[in-house]
């Protein structure tokens, strides 16, 4: 599809109606600009698959066009699908901020992606193509060096607000909210703003808040040792603990691969400044345990994870004690509850005690703005036109009208979804045509290649199992050798359903002697045994697993 060639087109490849995943076009005649390239962690019926990243089809056909891809910070749901990205578009030049930087410099490492054209930028900089020009502004989130991007088309000026919150008491920079001020006097025709509390009543807890709580857990937990599960990606939480162990006299053990990753990042970056708090376990057997604090992930109830280990008492390093204190210093991604909940009951098996923020409501707070931080954005741009972003449909829907309460016309207003345009010209904005969209899986190390039919199978397979029939069959004389062969598996046990098994095997027989009996084909015998034993199956059972026949010819 071709657009406009004196208009801007603004879509979304992912980021609408879903949390994560993200990833925003900006066209102009020759020149396309993407902002993020995230990835989305699966829901529980996308079964082996490890992530959901965007169909950059549109991107694919319009390689010549792209000028850049610019990161507004380094969470997962911003920057992992990158590498899968530089596997199917060629990308000039990927901006980011520092700490983004490094996190991307070490995914592509990761990756044996050999990717060099990485660019940082700082609140000062600006970047100048033909047409479109770029800028940044300083917000506040749960990782260091967070912005928002502002884009100049000759059709008017488009704010990207990332990911923000406004806290006045941030751990690290303020956001620069007379900058914001300053580019809403100067006219603002689209604000894209993130949505993804807006469904949340007043204002976020602020980080020095949660600061406060966690010590009061260290310090009630004066004899025990702390086990502390977080977001490895929220490096200001991680900084503050850091600085809350040094204050109790604790040294700390990291474990998992990623919080390893923030620690040294942060610790290259000089957000923490003394490596000597980190220990490692042969050093920890010679404190106490009210000297001791465990660092890992697994705060979404990952089942591979460090935290999901140890309750699971499969940890090759660490063992519970019943008088442990585990603190989860997060909330629940949606979709992630249950998982949670399994973890936190095998903890309360063991005997510790847990901390989750339900409890004790400020040892977490979100790095998300709430609605009335949503409000005072929309107060300092002041746009004229609004696309929320960044969310499920019905926070998109409730940060529309937050929007028309501020003033933004109703009329103003564009809900989309990925691959919806909104076309911005001289007289304003509205809707455009679609590019293509949709959700492609990555399973390992294949992408794209598993579609609904393959999901549709491993949905049966989880529920009904599965049923292989061997058939040995002569083909010149149109024989079955032997009874046919049952194997299942998450169907029945055949040593305890001998009876079933052995209807099956006389009802696959008589099938395959019936289809014999007529011309010799492998595939029709093999779809006929599949039709006639899915009934005979569903009928005796209720149940509908997946049918696999297999046909050894044997000549004799």
């Amino acid at each position: 599809m071709k657009t406009h060639e004196n208009v801007t087109s603004v879509f979304a490849l992912g980021g609408l109606g879903e949390v994560g995943k993200n990833m925003y076009v900006i066209e102009y005649a020759q020149e396309l600009v993407i902002i993020d390239a995230g990835v989305m962690f699966p829901e529980d019926e996308l079964l082996g698959v490890d992530y959901v990243i965007q169909d950059v089809t549109y991107l694919k056909q319009n390689e010549n066009k792209i000028k850049a891809l610019i990161i507004t910070h380094g969470h997962e749901d911003h920057i992992g699908g990158i590498s899968f990205l530089l596997q199917n578009v060629q990308i000039p030049v990927i901006y980011a901020s520092k700490i983004a930087l490094d996190l991307i410099t070490k995914k592509l490492e990761d990756k044996n992606l050999g990717y060099k054209n990485l660019e940082v930028y700082d609140e000062d900089t600006v970047i100048k193509f033909k047409n479109i020009e770029v800028e940044f502004i300083t917000t506040t989130h749960s990782i260091p060096d967070s912005y928002a991007i502002v884009v100049k088309t000759p059709n008017g000026i488009i704010m990207h607000t990332g990911d923000f919150k406004f806290d006045l008491t941030p751990i690290g920079p303020m956001a620069d909210i007379h900058k914001m001020a300053r580019l809403g006097e100067s006219g603002v025709k689209l604000l894209l703003s993130e949505s993804t509390n807006a469904l949340s009543p007043g204002f976020s807890a602020s980080e020095a808040i949660v600061d406060e709580a966690l010590g009061d857990v260290f310090a009630k937990a004066c004899t025990n040792r702390i086990i502390l599960a977080t977001f490895a990606s929220n490096i200001y939480r991680i900084k503050h603990i850091v600085e809350t162990c040094r204050e109790n006299n604790r040294k700390i053990i990291t474990f998992g691969r990623s919080m390893e990753n923030a620690k040294d990042i942060a610790l290259k970056n000089g957000l923490i400044k003394d490596s000597s708090i980190f220990i490692d376990t042969n050093q920890a057997k010679d404190l106490k345990k009210h000297e001791i604090c465990i660092l890992c992930t697994g705060s979404q109830g990952e089942p591979l994870a460090a935290l999901s280990r140890i309750a699971n008492g499969t940890h090759k390093q660490v063992q519970l004690m019943p008088d442990d204190i585990i603190v989860f210093s997060s909330n629940p991604i949606p979709g992630n509850s249950a998982s949670i909940n399994k973890i936190i009951n095998k903890l309360y098996l063991k005997g510790v005690k847990v901390y989750t923020n339900s409890e004790l409501s400020d040892i977490h707070t979100s790095g998300h703005a709430k609605a009335e931080e949503l409000k005072w954005m929309l107060r300092l741009i002041k746009p004229e036109y609004l696309m929320p972003i960044h969310g499920e449909y019905r926070m998109l829907k409730e940060h529309t009208n937050l929007a028309i309460s501020c003033g933004v016309k109703e009329e103003n207003t564009f809900i989309c979804t990925n691959g919806d345009i909104v076309i911005m010209d001289d007289a304003g904005c509205h809707r455009g045509k679609r590019v293509q969209a949709g959700d492609v899986y990555v399973d390992g190390s294949r992408i794209g290649d598993i579609g609904s039919v393959v999901i549709k199978d491993r949905k049966i397979m989880s529920n009904d199992g599965v049923l292989v029939t061997i058939l040995n069959i002569n083909p010149d004389k149109h024989q079955l050798l032997i009874k046919p062969n049952i194997t299942t598996r998450g169907f029945v046990l055949v040593n305890e359903n001998a009876e079933l098994i052995k209807e099956i095997e006389n009802k696959v027989a008589d099938i395959v002697n019936k289809s014999l009996s007529g011309k010799y084909n492998v595939i029709d015998i093999k779809n006929q045994v599949i039709l006639e034993l899915n009934m005979f199956i569903s009928e005796k059972t209720g149940r509908r697993p997946m049918i696999l026949p297999v046909i050894m010819e044997v000549k004799k």
